[in-house]
C-alpha cells in the first residue's frame, strides 16, 4: 500500500519531469538559433575584414597558392601576387581578370616576382610590396618546395636548399613586413604549414624539419605580436593533391617529378586494413589535441 506522501512526491517528480521535457525543446532551439546568428555575424565579419584589404600571397603560381588567390580576390581583396615565375603571375591575373564577380568591387593584383631562396631578393620584394599599396593586412607565407631521399643518401646542401625556401625565406620576409604592421598595429601573418611539421614520416626528413622550425618560429611570433594586436595563424594542411609532389628534389637535388608512394608505405604500417582512414583519423584527433 502507497502511502499518501510517497504518491505526492511521485506526482512532483512526474510534474518535474513533464515541465523539463517542455521546457528543453525551445531552450535547444534558442541554443542553436544563438549559435546559427553568432556563425552568421562571424561570416559576416570576416566577409568585411577580407574586402579591401591588402593580401600578399606567396607561391601564387600554382597549388594552394592560387587557390587562395581566387578566394581572396573573389572577397574583394586587393592582392599582390609573390612568385618565382612572371609569366605564370600574369597568367593568374588574366584568369582573375577574367572571373565573373558581381557580389563585390574587385581590385586587380599586383604582381611581385622573387626568390624566396634568395636573401637579397628579399629585400628588394619588401620595398616593392609596401610599394603596391602602402601597407599589408595579411601576409600568406604559402611558397614552399618539398622533399623526397633517405637521410642517408641527402647531402647537406640539400637540406640547407630546403630549408631556405621553406624556413629562412618565408622568416626573412615576416621580419621585413613586421615593422609595418607593428606601426598601423594591425595585421594578419599566416604560414602555411604542414602535417608534417607535427608528425614526421620516412623520406621526408628535410621537408619535415623545415616545417617543424615554421611551426616553432610562427608560434613563438604569436605570443609575441600580441602587444602589438597582430594576429598569427599556423595552418597544416594534411595531404593535397597539388604540384607540390612533382616538383620536390631527392636526395641529390635532382626533380622528383612522381607521386609519392611513402605516404601509402607508411599507412600500411600502420594498419593493413583501411589504412588511409585510420592514418587520416589519426592525424586529425592529433591535430585537435593540440589545438
Amino acid at each position: 500500500m502507497v502511502s499518501a506522501a510517497t504518491r505526492k512526491n511521485l506526482l512532483k517528480v512526474r510534474v518535474m519531469d513533464f515541465i523539463t521535457s517542455i521546457a528543453i525543446l525551445p531552450l535547444l532551439f534558442g541554443c542553436v538559433g544563438i549559435f546559427s546568428l553568432f556563425k552568421l555575424l562571424q561570416y559576416m565579419r570576416m566577409k568585411a575584414y577580407i574586402r579591401n584589404a591588402v593580401v600578399i600571397i606567396t607561391g601564387a603560381t600554382s597549388g594552394l597558392g592560387r587557390e587562395c588567390a581566387r578566394v581572396f580576390f573573389a572577397a574583394g581583396a586587393k592582392l599582390v601576387l609573390c612568385g618565382r615565375n612572371r609569366e605564370a603571375l600574369e597568367e593568374l591575373t588574366r584568369e582573375l581578370a577574367a572571373s565573373r564577380v558581381t557580389e563585390v568591387q574587385t581590385h586587380k593584383p599586383y604582381i611581385v616576382t622573387f626568390d624566396l631562396a634568395d636573401p637579397g631578393a628579399i629585400v628588394a620584394a619588401t620595398s616593392e610590396i609596401l610599394q603596391c599599396f602602402g601597407y599589408v593586412d595579411v601576409l600568406i607565407n604559402n611558397a614552399g618546395i618539398s622533399y623526397r631521399g633517405a637521410i642517408i643518401d641527402t647531402s647537406t646542401d640539400v637540406d640547407k636548399r630546403v630549408m631556405e625556401t621553406n624556413y629562412f625565406g618565408p622568416v626573412a620576409l615576416t621580419k621585413a613586413l613586421l615593422p609595418s604592421m607593428i606601426k598601423r598595429r594591425h595585421g594578419h601573418i599566416v604560414a602555411i604549414s604542414s602535417i608534417q611539421g607535427k608528425i614526421s614520416i620516412p623520406f621526408r626528413s628535410a621537408y619535415s624539419a623545415s616545417k617543424h622550425a615554421t611551426q616553432a618560429f610562427f608560434d613563438c611570433l604569436r605570443a609575441e605580436m600580441e602587444q602589438y594586436e597582430i594576429e598569427v595563424t599556423v595552418i597544416s594542411p594534411g595531404y593535397i593533391h597539388t604540384n607540390l609532389s612533382l616538383n620536390a628534389i631527392t636526395a641529390d637535388g635532382s626533380k622528383y617529378g612522381g607521386e609519392a608512394p611513402v605516404s601509402l608505405l607508411f599507412c600500411e604500417k600502420l594498419l593493413v586494413s583501411h589504412r588511409e582512414t585510420f592514418c587520416s583519423y589519426l592525424i586529425n584527433l592529433y591535430l585537435f589535441i593540440q589545438i
